[in-house]
């Protein structure tokens, strides 16, 4: 693909005018033209619009001017760019259109053109435009004053996107109120651009087989070059002939992968995570794609994971993923224990643009909580636009919810999905969107929340993104909530000198006490030396730098040296507590205990005699990242020794 315009957060991108395409490699294989070189916004995730996606973007340009000809039969891309919620790049003739959003407020796809889809559609557009004249200079982001129009044509609200025209200039503007006020209006429009029209060619018609041809030579050439990295790892790397193994999830990428992996080894079996949580198209489309190709599919089943945990955790949130862990990374560990207790080499689709955090990863990758598994990662480096390409090229069977308008697939419910995925999702499955909108609503009437917090989807951030809060103020919602449940904490004293000597703190932990305390000295086991009383509920630990005590009432108390270490052990302390009321029992822990000292059973076990408090289970749970939320919430406590 074409380099990053640093500068301007661009990408560069061709287009074949004579084929009416997206051009991927450095020519077109149709025609040999180089293509004409134009921008999209960073970080360039270009892909194909398909089935529904196209039908919704000629919608939205036919509601908006009356006529969505200039577009009909014309190659489609979209563009995935920052927003509030799904904000993508409308491209079409080898330029930016406009741009499809989400608009939460009213919830609803909503178009805004720019200048070539101004240009484009100025001449047959039916309604939607607005004539003005009286203005001169620069005129890019001012208002048009309801005394310079001269000719409102077609009926719309305010907040609409219109095409406004002045002498022979046109451009994108904004109706700031509804059409049978604009004469009125002391500000009627506001101008995003005024231009003469633009020389862009429009392109022919094309369809995804254009695509295809068009880019045939470039995906033959990136599709060899990811075969012949897996071949050489598994000849030089794999010497013990582990079983190869692909992540095969039935979204796109995974199956990209499948096709490279089965390119490379003849030996494939498909590994398949069912959270539990799968919509029903994915789950039937993976074991019918494992039967007619002859794969051995293996599942990692979550069944009812999510629901016995959910009134524990709360909602998943994008900065708390705790069904992740739950869900698939300890079947996944289950699993591949189990059917691959040597190892496996696994074939995935992760690629850098998809996130942040994916953004550095390598060819070769291991999951430290799952460690008799290597990944190889054969189209990191690949955007959107080339997966759909080899997909298309190789004739590959893809999972039906693309054709429904849906950018990514995983879970139904994940919080990482865009409000405007989980509306799909009510339109195509009514039961399973009103279970967890049910949910949402008592969990939010429980704590005092307002309706939005379920509407608008803020249950998807523990702690609200800027975009999120300035949604909130904007629309005057309190999302604080006004009563408390779940875990909590209650700082009675922080670290601070005390008159025994040392430094000490002081809290009382809330926690559902599911299980009996002495899973609690069994957790404190892999911090430090444990006394414990099973009649009076009372366990104490000792540290090198400090001790603890704790009470099955959830009293904690520490005293250290200093406060530094007061601190520390604190946190360890409370972190044990947490881990043993709250273990999901995935048993990520057990797996990765490099000495075998912990069982699951019924919670976490801990074997003294081989436990050495490394630390390395506290870092794979993920309860413990309640730790934070609850010192969130506790205040730093008074400074009263209370020994």
């Amino acid at each position: 693909m074409a380099q990053k315009n640093i500068a301007h957060g661009k990408e560069e991108r061709r287009w074949c005018d004579s084929c009416g395409t997206l051009i991927l490699g450095g020519s077109c294989s149709r025609c040999g033209s180089e293509g004409r070189i134009f921008q999209i916004n960073s970080p360039g995730d270009i892909r194909p619009c398909m089935g529904d996606s196209i039908s919704l973007v000629l919608s939205l340009f036919r509601d908006a001017f009356g006529t969505a000809e200039p577009l009909e039969g014309k190659a489609l891309f979209f563009n995935k760019v920052p927003g509030e919620d799904r904000t993508d790049e409308i491209i079409a003739n080898g330029t930016v259109l406009g741009i499809l959003r989400f608009d939460m407020r009213s919830d609803r796809i909503v178009l805004e053109i720019r200048q070539p889809g101004a240009d484009l559609f100025a001449q047959v557009a039916k309604k939607n435009i607005v004539v003005f004249g009286g203005m001169s200079g620069h005129l890019k982001g001012k208002s048009v004053p309801g005394e310079n129009i001269v000719d409102v044509i077609g009926e719309f609200k305010a907040g609409d996107t219109i095409i406004l025209k002045k002498g022979q200039k046109v451009g994108p503007g904004i109706a700031l109120v509804d059409s049978g006020m604009m004469r009125a209006a002391e500000k009627a429009a506001k101008i995003r651009d005024l231009n003469a029209p633009s020389e862009i060619p429009v392109s022919p018609k094309a369809d995804l087989k254009t695509f295809v041809e068009v880019n045939k030579d470039h995906i033959r050439r990136i599709s060899r070059h990811a075969v012949k990295e897996i071949k050489r790892f598994l000849e030089e790397k794999n010497k013990r002939g582990l079983p190869i193994t692909v992540s095969f999830s039935g979204g796109k990428d995974s199956l990209v992968a499948y096709g490279l992996a089965s390119q490379a080894s003849d030996r494939i079996d498909l590994m398949y995570i069912d959270t539990g949580l799968e919509f029903p198209e994915t789950v039937n489309y993976v074991k019918a794609f494992a039967l007619e190709h002859g794969n051995k599919l293996h599942i990692a089943e979550g069944r009812n994971g999510f629901w016995d945990n959910v009134d524990t955790f709360g909602p998943p949130a994008k900065d708390f993923r705790w069904c992740c862990k739950v869900c698939k990374l300890g079947p996944t560990t289950d699993m591949i224990s189990e059917d691959f207790p040597d190892g496996t080499i696994t074939v995935e689709g992760n690629r850098w643009l998809e996130s942040y955090a994916r953004s550095t990863i390598g060819f070769v990758t291991k999951n430290p909580f799952v460690p008799n598994q290597v990944n190889l990662n054969p189209i990191r480096s690949w955007c959107a636009a080339e997966v759909w390409c080899y997909i298309l090229t190789f004739g590959l069977e893809y999972n039906p919810l693309y054709d429904r308008d849906f950018e990514r697939i995983g879970c139904y419910l994940c919080p990482s999905c865009l409000s405007s995925e989980w509306r799909n999702t009510g339109r195509i499955h009514p039961d399973l969107y009103g279970r967890w909108e049910e949910y949402l609503h008592g969990y939010a009437e429980q704590r005092g929340l307002p309706k939005e917090y379920a509407d608008m989807g803020f249950w998807r951030w523990k702690v609200l993104p800027p975009k999120m809060i300035q949604l909130s103020e904007e629309m005057q919602i309190t999302l604080k909530p006004s009563k408390v449940s779940g875990p909590s904490m209650k700082m009675l004293k922080g670290a601070s000198p005390c008159t025994a000597g040392g430094y000490s703190m002081e809290a009382i932990v809330n926690v559902p006490h599911s299980r009996d305390f002495s899973y609690v000295e069994d957790a404190l086991r892999t911090v430090g030396d444990v006394k414990y009383s099973s009649e009076f509920e009372i366990a104490l630990l000792k540290m090198p730098n400090g001790r603890a005590k704790l009470f099955g009432g959830g009293q904690v108390s520490v005293t250290a040296p200093d406060a530094k270490n007061s601190k520390k052990v604190f946190e360890r302390a409370v972190k044990a507590l947490i881990r043993s009321e709250l273990c999901t029992e995935c048993g990520i822990c057990e797996k990765g205990c490099p000495r075998h000292a912990i069982t699951i059973k019924g919670g976490m076990r801990v074997d003294p005699n081989r436990c050495n408090s490394c630390g390395r289970c506290e870092k794979s749970c993920m309860v413990v990242h309640y730790y934070d939320k609850l010192m969130e919430s506790a205040g730093d406590g008074d400074n009263t020794c209370r020994s």
